[in-house]
Parts: C-alpha cells; structure tokens; sequence
C-alpha cells in the first residue's frame, strides 16, 4: 500500500501542531513534507519579544528543533517560498522551481505584519516586529541609535518597546487611540497600564495619526496629521496583521480577508485544508493561539479518519504578561453589556470587572492578577449566570493558590495547549517534576503564550507543598467511612472478598454493618469489580460479534448495574424531539442525521440535555449513545444521576473519550460482556 503524501506550506505554530496531532494519532498514514520560508525550525513567535529583550535565545523559544522532524520522517524544506499550487496536478510549485506533489495539502501560511500606506515607510531604519530577522534588525539599530518610535499600542507594540527599552533606547509609543490595548481593556485597566508603563520609561502619544515618515534615505521621525513631530532613529511598526492568502487566491482557491474554510477546516478546493491566521472561519480570522490549535486538533482527526466534533469557533482570550503585568481579557467587555461586578484595588494594584448580557456573563478583564482568568474563561465559554460571581469562595488562601485549590480536575489550566489541572498534577506526582519548565516538556501547559504559567506554578507549588492539591482528601461517601468513591472503587478492585461486611471490615469501617447509603454503594462498585474480572477472564463467547443492533442495546442498557436508574429517550422524528433534552440519555433524528445526548434531566433542578455529537448514520449515534451509558457506568458516582456526572467529568473531555473510535469500540465491548456473563451479583 502507498503511503499517501501530505504537504504543509507553513513551519509556523498552528501547522507543525496539526501535524503533531495527525502523528499521534496516525504516526504512518501520511508522507509528510513541511515547508517554510524562514530558515529556522518551528518556534514560539509570542516569544519573541523575549528575544528581543536580550534575555532569551532563539534556542530557548524553539518548539520543535530538527531532531523532532527526523525522528518523524518528516522532509523539512526550509528558507524556501511556495509560489503557485497546481491543484488539478496537485502539486507545489517552489520559487526554485522544485515541483512537490501531494495527496493532501494542508495551508497554514500564517500572516504577516499590515504595512500602512504612509509616505516614507521603506526608508531605512523602518521595521516591523514579526519573526526573528526582524529582532535581529532591532537589536542592531539599538547598538548604534538612542531613539526608537513604536507605532502601535496594542500587545505587540508594546512588547516591541519593552524589549527596546532593555536594549537601552529612549523608547516613545504611537497609539491612534485613547486607551492602550483597546482591543482587550476598558478605559480603567488601560489607564493602569498606561501608568505602570510610563514609570518603567515609555512615553506616550495618544490619538497620534502618523502621516509621514521624515528623512532623507534614512528615517528620522514622524509628522502627525495634527501638525506635531516625534524625531526617532529607528521605527518600528506593530499596526496589525494581514493574512497571508495571496498564495492560495492566485492558486484558485477561494479566499476573503483569508482563505475561507468550513468546519472541518476544508477549503472550496478538493484535498486542500488551512489552518492558523491565514484561515477564515464563518467570517472570522483568529490571531489568537489557542482558536488556532483547536482548529489544527480537528484538522488533524479529519486527515487521520478519526470521528470529530466540528469546529465551531472559538470564544477569543488575551492571558498575557504586558511588561511584568498580569493581564486577562476575554470575551465581551464593551458595548451592549452590563457591568456585573468591577473591583479595583489601589493598593495592591489590581482591577476586576465581569459583564453579562441577559443575566450570563459575557465577558471580563482581569488587571494585575490573573489568577481568576480560566475560571472566569470557563463561565463564558457556558454562559453562566451572573449570580455565581457572589457565591462565597471556600477556603482562605489567596491569589494563584485559591485559584488552583477552587478548580476541577477537568477544568482548563493551559487553554493554548488544551491541559487541565489534573493532567498537571498527575504528571507532577507521575513524573517528580520539580519545576515549571519541566511542566512544560512534559505537558506543553505555558508553552504557547506562556499566559498560564503563574497558574502551572501555583499548581506546581500546591501539589510540593500538600496543599490540597492532588493528594487532597476527598468527601467520604458516608459517616461510617473516611474513604471517598473512588478510593472505595480503588481498594474493592484490589480484594478478593465479596460480601458487604467482609469488604467493611477489611477497609476498616467505623460502624459494623454500615449505613443506607454504604450498603448498597459497595455492591455496586463490587460488581463493578467482578465484571472487570471476567473481562479478564474472556468468557466463552466474548470474542464473537453480536448480531443485536445497536437500537435494541440502547433500551436494554438501562436493565444492567447502573449507578443510578437512567430514563432514555429516542425520538425518531426531528420535530418530536423536545423529551430528548430532559432526559438521561437520548437520541433526536435530525435533517442531517442523528444528535445524541446526555444529561438531561426533567425534575428539580431541571437540566437540558448537553449535545455530544452529530452522527449521520442511526447504527453509529446509537453505538456512541451506548458507549456513553458504560462511560457513565464506569466513571460516575453510586446514586450519582447522569447530569452531576456529566458536569463533573467536563463536556469537552467526554467528547474526546467518546469521538476516539477505538476508546468508543472498548466501551461497546465491555458492555456487551456484562450482558452476555449474565452475571448473579452475590454481594450481600
């Protein structure tokens, strides 16, 4: 068989992550070829003002260095420009005339920094702040001139003049608006950066528009369209971004502001994708990281055959460290929302405000501390109500500490990069990591934009500490126990016995006999246990392939063990569909095919049904709703009901088990075992 061959043309983050998906989830199904037009490996370009700062080195901000590609097989071709797609030859034309040829070609060309239309601006001593050579050009202007202009007050303007004040020039930012940072920050936390900036030595020209570059061959300053001058050395511009989908329209492939995608990540080309800010998506290009390896990720599960959940977008988030500040921004906090709550403490520096929009929050701005950022981010991203935002917090730490004890294992740590708090921990106690950067190797958690990683060490420090974190003991399931669910589940899998008073004594319970609740948790986790054993044990039979459709398993799923008695729903008609949503588990026949759903529930508090995925084929939504049901049977809580699992476990980590087809497979035939070995539960 031929191994297919895949193009990349792009070596930047949001394509070698796709890349790093497909290998791990298919390492031989693709020959792969990567080109780009810088000559470096695949580095982290938010860390660049690091590097212009003169305390990090290219070395430090690489992500993948050339060993990574070789150990791959991957053919890196670098310092070259992809000039022209043959797509009915499928082939990619070089700028050396070197001709690739492809099965799948996957664009992620990135984009470059907008170039104004101002007179003078390619006069020497004029540069943008996009990749390596451009710090490389600033750091030798700052050798020999003293005064440098940044024309942008956004993030990237002023990690430019960051950078240039450490390499010692008399730094001054152009902004054409009223607050720094528009873009993420209101007027309150604008000003308190502006502040703080000031006093570490920028100056500022507010609502500044540039209308010349002066100098003769070489610049020399600025002349603004209110008649003042700023004289500078050296410019540097920090204006935007513009996608790079030149290459892509001059090939015939459609493209807006960027290339236009779909929610797989397909262009309107036949076996060409795009990913990364040359991509546009429902009429949005992100330049953020973490949308980008979310669309990479999905990409990925295209090309490999992997079921997927498409990509819908992503809810935009700034987690950054302006100059030595912590600062978060997410979703909506201007415009037609209303101020939830807005704190602001002088002393210590910090400004706190959350807006919602018909009563759920919309959006908030942390300034100062941002140690609340992945929990406010997680409230957006699930529209919850305001009123949680007033529920008194436990415990009496404070900071990045109370942060990291208040989260759920499943919640998000590391958006970029899709790590969670207990992906973290575990690997802190796995692997006796003893720093944030070996964190990082091991995990890829702050090694995006590196907004997180206050949070990865404070998570890091809890776990050294004991401080809950980890090795926190969990509720008992009763008084008659110290022991929580999942230590019960743990130490019964463990034991031979197989009476209730036999198990009680050797896990040493305080009250002989136990109590309601005890008594009938522990013969639920032990025939949890015995069924585990005779999967072990391969009964007759167990390797043959049921003839029972999936349909006919689904009803009579709710007939086995189950941690709490489910109600299941199917609705064969696409407007009859409504009992779906309050159920347990269900599936609606849609237009398109099938919706299957889980955590519905009809009575007090009533809960809508959460939408696991979209499935065109009955057979397949009815095996996924099945693989649910044991996910739920293995996972959940005894007398724990399928919406406190579900918010529990995490919607998104659910997809995940559930989308991976062999994970999906394994949970079917665990299922079936338990059926076919009939099994008589004897614990008493």
């Amino acid at each position: 068989m031929t191994t297919r061959k895949l193009a990349v043309i792009g070596n930047g983050m949001a394509g070698v992550r796709c890349v790093e998906e497909l290998y791990r989830l298919s390492p031989d199904a693709f020959e792969i070829t990567i080109i780009g037009d810088e000559p470096h490996p695949n580095y982290n370009r938010i860390m660049l003002s690091k590097v212009l700062q003169g305390d990090t080195s290219i070395t430090d901000i690489t992500i993948n260095d050339f060993g990574w590609y070789k150990e791959r097989g991957i053919r890196l071709i670098l310092g070259e420009k992809a000039v022209r797609i043959d797509t009915a030859g499928k082939k990619i034309i070089l700028e050396s005339g070197t001709a690739l040829p492809y099965d799948e070609l996957i664009l992620a060309t990135g984009s470059s920094a907008f170039i104004p239309s101002i007179p003078g601006i390619h006069k020497i001593g004029v540069t943008a702040f996009r990749n390596i050579k451009d710090c490389e050009t600033m750091i030798e202007a700052s050798e020999q001139y003293r005064r440098a202009a940044v024309i942008g007050g956004g993030l990237l303007g002023l990690e430019a003049a960051r950078g240039l004040l450490n390499l010692g020039m008399e730094v001054h930012v152009v902004h054409n608006a009223s607050n720094l940072m528009n873009r993420q920050l209101d007027a309150m936390s604008a000003d308190m950066l502006k502040r703080e900036l000031a006093q570490q030595g920028m100056r500022f020209w507010m609502e500044k528009r540039t209308e010349k570059i002066l100098g003769r061959k070489r610049a020399e300053g600025l002349l603004f369209s209110d008649g003042t001058k700023l004289s500078a050395d050296l410019i540097v511009l920090a204006v935007g971004i513009s996608p790079n989908a030149a290459l892509a329209a001059g090939s015939g492939i459609a493209t807006n502001r960027a290339i236009l995608v779909d929610d797989c990540m397909r262009t309107n080309t036949p076996h060409v994708y795009a990913v990364g800010e040359c991509a546009e998506h429902n009429g949005t290009v992100y330049g953020l990281v973490a949308p980008l390896y979310e669309q990479g990720k999905v990409l990925a599960r295209v090309l490999a055959g992997v079921d997927t959940e498409p990509y819908k977008g992503s809810i935009p988030y700034s987690m950054l460290k302006v100059s030595g500040v912590d600062v978060f921004s997410a979703g909506d906090i201007q415009g037609d929302v209303e101020v939830a709550l807005q704190q602001y403490n002088g002393l210590q520096g910090t400004y706190k405000k959350v807006t919602v929009r018909n009563g759920k929050i919309a959006g908030a701005v942390l300034y100062g501390d941002s140690s609340e950022g992945m929990k406010l981010l997680d409230y957006l991203k699930k529209k919850t109500a305001a009123e949680i935002l007033f529920e008194k917090p436990e415990g009496g730490a404070g900071g990045n500490d109370e942060a990291v004890l208040a989260m759920a294992d499943h919640q998000t740590v590391c958006s970029c990069n899709g790590v969670s708090k207990g992906a973290i921990v575990s690997a802190i106690q796995e692997d006796g990591l003893q720093t944030v950067e070996q964190i990082r190797e091991k995990t890829k958690a702050s090694g995006s934009c590196g907004g997180c990683k206050q949070l990865v060490g404070a998570v890091l420090s809890c776990v050294l500490a004991g401080a809950g974190v980890g090795v926190k003991k969990t509720d008992p399931i009763c008084s008659c126990t110290e022991l929580g669910h999942e230590e019960i589940k743990e130490a019964i899998a463990k034991l031979e016995a197989t009476q209730v008073a036999e198990i009680q004594e050797k896990l040493g319970w305080k009250k002989a006999g136990g109590c309601i609740v005890c008594r009938a948790a522990i013969p639920y986790y032990a025939g949890l246990a015995a069924e585990a054993k005779h999967g072990v044990e391969e009964p007759p039979g167990s390797g043959e392939q049921s003839d029972v459709c999936a349909r006919e398993v689904f009803f009579r799923s709710k007939e086995i063990l189950l941690p709490h008695p489910v109600r299941l729903e199917l609705s064969d008609h696409y407007l009859s569909s409504s009992d779906v949503l309050v159920r347990d588990f269900g599936l609606a026949a849609v237009p398109a095919g099938w919706e299957v759903y889980a955590g519905g529930h009809a009575e007090h508090p009533v809960k809508q049904a959460q939408l696991l995925a979209v499935e065109a084929e009955e057979e397949m939504a009815m095996q996924l709703a099945v693989a649910c049901i044991q996910l739920y049977r293995e996972t959940a809580h005894y007398g724990e009901r399928p919406w406190k699992w579900l918010e529990r476990m995490g919607l998104q980590p659910l997809r995940e088990k559930l989308l991976d087809r062999g994970n999906m497979e394994e949970l079917l035939t665990r299922l079936q075992l338990a059926e076919r070995t009939e099994m008589a539960w004897s614990v008493k």
